[in-house]
């Protein structure tokens, strides 16, 4: 009888302890979890016209991300059961309220324009000539319970507002600085394949500037790109800005001289029109995720440099200002 009690025991204690595990690990916590994701080659992701694919197994240049996800209870208690994980609390993910949703989605709107830079800076760089255009205002988030919710969507482009032709977002803010909040604002958004809308907005005050009427979302200055090349990148669910110092320095390979030199060379950046490249988030995952891939050199921006080499762990960490410092500095290694 004691011996059935003490089984029976036994088995209900393993019961709490498989339920509790169950819901440790399925049960999501009020904490993102950034963990570091396996750096990719980026040959894959660019289409260059006449290029000329390395050898598997002969380097190349690759890209890296970082994944990002809810924590479920588990992680939340013992992050450490993931190397080079960080914990984040919600706001610092998705500020103001912003849903997964809207934060992906300008996530993805972030890497297509850091595709058009990247393309045009290599362009440059060969000496090829590229047109650029200045389109508009183009929205890349739209704020939670903003006059411009369900209105406004990412991606549109702001051609016009109060009857003033908009070509950049100091325009568009030129044309609205005689509106008080509260009032209407008259907006024409381009949507999608050349689809125009007209649109009346109610505006709110500005949190950094209360005088200031705003419909509620950000924008970013649109333009309209023109390649002397036909060159196509397609990173598939990837967002971001980071991935455009790879990008760009694979196209010089392929258009140009030898980059990698037979390297396993990794970077991560966002670059702007001018070949500056600006500092990223998630550094410390990027350079796991670079030895993972058995980096050779990882190229980071210059002020991710000092996190970078914490967790490099033998990795030679090139720290880089601009696209010209980040070609040189691979000849010369």
């Amino acid at each position: 009888m004691l011996r059935s009690r003490a089984f029976r025991l036994v088995l209900l204690v393993f019961a709490v302890v498989a339920v509790v595990a169950l819901a440790l690990t399925y049960l999501p916590s009020d904490h993102y979890i950034v963990l570091p994701d396996r750096a990719r080659p980026t040959d894959p992701l660019v289409d260059v016209p006449g290029e000329d694919n390395d050898p598997a197994g002969d380097g190349g240049i690759y890209m890296v991300d970082v994944r990002i996800g809810r924590a479920n209870l588990f992680e939340r208690l013992f992050p450490g059961v993931h190397e080079g994980a960080e914990l984040l609390p919600e706001h610092v993910i998705n500020p103001e309220g912003v849903s997964d949703t809207q934060r992906r989605r300008s996530s993805l709107n972030e890497m297509s324009r850091s595709q058009l830079i990247a393309i045009t800076v290599a362009l440059r760089e060969l000496g090829r000539e590229v047109d650029i255009e200045a389109i508009g205002a183009e929205v890349v988030l739209v704020q939670p319970d903003a006059p411009a919710d369900g209105e406004l969507e990412v991606g549109d482009v702001i051609v016009a507002a109060e009857g003033e032709n908009v070509t950049s977002t100091s325009e568009l803010q030129r044309a609205m600085s005689d509106l008080d909040p509260g009032d209407q604002a008259s907006l024409t958004v381009e949507r999608g394949e050349g689809e125009r809308v007209e649109l009346t907005l109610g505006t709110r005050a500005s949190d950094q500037e209360p005088d200031r009427a705003v419909v509620g979302v950000q924008v970013q200055d649109a333009e309209d790109f023109r390649f002397p090349v036909d060159i196509e990148i397609d990173a598939g669910s990837i967002g971001g800005p980071s991935a455009g110092l790879a990008f760009a320095l694979d196209i010089v390979d392929e258009l140009g001289d030898d980059v990698d030199g037979g390297r396993t060379i990794v970077a991560t950046g966002e670059l702007t029109l001018e070949g500056d490249v600006l500092p990223i988030g998630g550094v410390k995952q990027k350079v796991i995720g670079a030895r993972e891939a058995g980096a050779d050199v990882f190229l980071v921006p210059e002020r991710n440099a000092a996190d970078a080499r914490v967790v490099a762990d033998g990795l030679e960490i090139v720290a880089v200002a601009d696209f010209d410092e980040a070609l040189s500095a691979l000849a010369a290694a």
